[in-house]
């Protein structure tokens, strides 16, 4: 079984027979600017001209990674926290980890990947811990209300808080992924959250349609993995990206926008953009910085 070890300040994976050196998010917090594309697994990512935006860099996730291959995108980032997708579809969460720079998924989904390949982790570079806000290892776990009051002065977890609704306290943004994630639910919104920790100021989300309904771009049939979107929907997955439009974009440099035009989530919430309108915002970004791609900062 692959564990989670830690020794003066260092952390690392390892089975007995092997370590797995993680770097460590505090390393790259605010280390790039300018825009970021996150690449979701809705029906609308399958028509979207990937390859035209390649000098931009690609956030994949779970199976999206079908996506950057067939366009022949290396993924700037691969994340998965669900450790059933790994399970039901280690194909692809093998493709991902071993096809990004860098690499970042929660323990169970590490454990469950090692148990499928055996080979694929040991020797892997820029490799993440992904760990949920209040769930991080090591630390004690409070209730919902108790660490949505503890962290409320905290400006890099801007959480809700409630005395009577238990679900309000479990809904946050971290704009800091060494302190933990908020799940929302959905994969993109943790993206959202490491673009937002990698100082991204302009993200851009292709394949967010969150339609149960219509499925995955790169499954159909009886091969299609389970959803729990609808269920997931309103309580949770629209209030958390109703945190960002009201709580985090006013207050800090971060703007989302939707490219998928029949996205569940309305437009008053994540702004929906066409073509034309994604060109011109891309190039105002390379006109303010003369002609240059925003990267690494200097």
């Amino acid at each position: 079984m692959l564990e989670l070890k830690q020794e003066g300040g260092r952390r690392w994976l390892g089975d007995g027979s092997m370590q797995l050196p993680l770097a460590e998010f505090g390393e790259c917090r605010g280390r790039y600017q300018g825009s970021v594309f996150l690449l979701a697994s809705g029906p609308s990512a399958g028509g979207f001209p990937l390859a035209r935006y390649a000098d931009w860099p690609v956030i994949a996730m779970n199976g999206s990674i079908v996506r950057c291959v067939d366009q022949k995108i290396t993924p700037f980032f691969y994340i998965c926290d669900d450790p059933g997708f790994v399970r039901d579809r280690p194909d692809l969460a093998c493709l991902g980890a071993r096809s990004a720079t860098h690499l970042a998924m929660s323990l169970n989904c590490f454990q469950a990947l090692h148990r499928h390949d055996p080979t694929l982790l040991p020797g892997r570079a820029n490799v993440f811990l992904l760990e949920r806000v209040n769930r991080r290892h090591g630390m004690a776990v409070l209730s919902d209300r108790s660490y949505a009051w503890s962290v409320r002065r905290d400006p890099d977890l801007i959480c809700g808080f409630s005395l009577l609704r238990r679900k309000t306290n479990r809904i946050g943004f971290s704009r800091n992924m060494s302190k933990g994630y908020f799940g929302g639910r959905t994969i993109p919104y943790a993206a959202t959250q490491l673009a937002c920790h990698l100082g991204f100021s302009q993200v851009f989300i292709i394949g967010m349609d969150l339609n149960k309904s219509i499925g995955r771009f790169y499954e159909t049939g009886t091969a299609a993995l389970p959803s729990s979107l609808d269920e997931d929907f309103e309580d949770y997955i629209l209030p958390s990206f109703r945190i960002v439009a009201e709580k985090v974009s006013p207050r800090f440099p971060l703007r989302l926008f939707n490219l998928s035009p029949d996205s569940r989530l309305p437009a008053s919430v994540v702004p929906k953009v066409e073509p034309t309108q994604l060109d011109a915002l891309l190039e105002a970004e390379m006109a303010a910085t003369g002609g240059k791609h925003l990267r690494v900062s200097s």
